[in-house]
């Protein structure tokens, strides 16, 4: 069966990055992730989190060694996973992100995914991103809601 990089020709809302690519013995793609310093197979959602990690380490500053990627929590005894998770200086939980392919949309659901994965976390900030769309959401303490922010928080 041979798997389907159309979405690498697909713009993204993104500056262009490059990355290592490489062909697996099996015929599919991995990209190099510089975080976790090993090949991973690409897919269309890792093709999106690569692409975020770089722009919050290349264009907002945010230290390599304050990323957690695709890490299991539990919620109602049930496992997740989460994509990114951004600690603050002092070992807190920053900013959770969301990374779906580009090819799905960003609806009030994959709002409430990211929210339920940050019950658990309780990060202050949120992102969703489909390569195309980004979302981002700070908690508002006085309404304890979030709100959408225009931009990605600085650390």
């Amino acid at each position: 069966m041979e798997a389907n990089y159309s979405f690498l020709q697909e713009s993204l809302n993104f500056p262009k990055y490059d990355f290592k690519l490489q062909e697996e013995k099996n015929g599919k793609l991995s990209i190099f992730d510089a975080l976790r310093k090993k090949y991973l197979i690409l897919t269309p959602e890792e093709w999106v989190r690569q692409h975020l990690i770089q722009v919050l380490i290349q264009k907002y500053a945010y230290p390599k060694s304050l990323f957690a990627l695709e890490k299991g929590l539990k919620y109602n005894q049930m496992q997740k996973r989460f994509d990114i998770l951004v600690h603050d200086r002092s070992g807190l939980p920053f900013l959770l992100i969301e990374c779906k392919a580009p090819d799905v949309k960003l609806t009030q659901k994959t709002v409430e995914q990211v929210c339920v994965y940050n019950k658990t976390i309780k990060s202050p900030y949120l992102g969703i991103s489909n390569g195309k769309q980004h979302l981002f959401l700070k908690f508002d303490e006085s309404s304890e809601t979030f709100l959408q922010i225009k931009d990605l928080p600085i650390l």
